[in-house]
């Protein structure tokens, strides 16, 4: 399999250097810049697997370079995990909002954005597609379509299976609602929203057995995660 590409757009020198060190070291194939006119310009020149853009940085703001990119129908597809100082919850959902599709609040570990970044070329590149996930004490075989939790097969309806799917691919991370309806029933789809709320409820009572906690966590205003613990 081809290394994938990742674009890092990042203005501080000492971490951008670190970061691209580490990825190197995993295998990617690595282009970065400090600057948004250059990012834009280096996505649309190799258009990469995945994106970490940094919020603040040179010249277009990773916001504006995040929203410029999903309005490219070359650039529209490519994952995109936004780096930033902003801890504010509403800054959070307006990176959301604009089209990132994860978002991660400095200081952070590099092991986590290692970790996420892995996540997410799981779900994007089809030769993984038939690994095991397991997340917590759930395990879900793609393969054979069955799910455990604590070695217990939990019966799910296809729409809680892919649900749940989606979910394991992006462990911990938010989804709004708009992303769950995208990601799980597709961009086309004319599904209304409160759809959602009514397959997690399902979801929920599939997935809850005695002894163990609810591992789906409602985040106030933004969305649903599934719990790494």
């Amino acid at each position: 399999m081809s290394a994938a590409k990742l674009l890092l757009v990042e203005d501080d020198p000492a971490l951008s250097e670190l970061l691209e060190y580490r990825f190197q070291n995993e295998g990617y194939d690595v282009r970065s810049t400090s600057d948004g006119d250059e990012a834009l310009v280096l996505a649309s020149e190799d258009v990469p697997d995945l994106i970490i853009l940094d919020w603040m940085i040179e010249g277009t703001s990773g916001i504006e370079v995040c929203r410029r990119l999903r309005r490219d129908k070359e650039t529209a597809h490519v994952p995109i995990i936004m780096l930033t100082a902003r801890e504010a919850e509403d800054d959070r959902v307006r990176g959301l909002e604009t089209g990132a599709d994860d978002y991660l609040t400095k200081p952070f570990s590099p092991r986590e954005l290692l970790a996420r970044v892995a996540a997410v070329m799981r779900r994007i590149r089809p030769a993984l597609a038939g690994e095991v996930i397991e997340v917590g004490d759930i395990k879900l075989d793609p393969v054979a379509h069955k799910v455990q939790r604590r070695g217990r097969s939990l019966q799910l309806g296809p729409t809680e299976y892919r649900l749940l799917k989606f979910f394991m691919e992006s462990p911990g991370r938010v989804f709004s609602r708009g992303q769950l309806l995208d990601g799980v029933w597709g961009t086309g789809s004319d599904i209304e929203l409160r759809t959602v709320d009514v397959h997690i409820r399902r979801l929920r009572k599939a997935i809850v057995i005695d002894g163990a906690k609810d591992p789906i966590r409602t985040v106030r205003s933004a969305g649903y995660a599934l719990e790494v613990n």
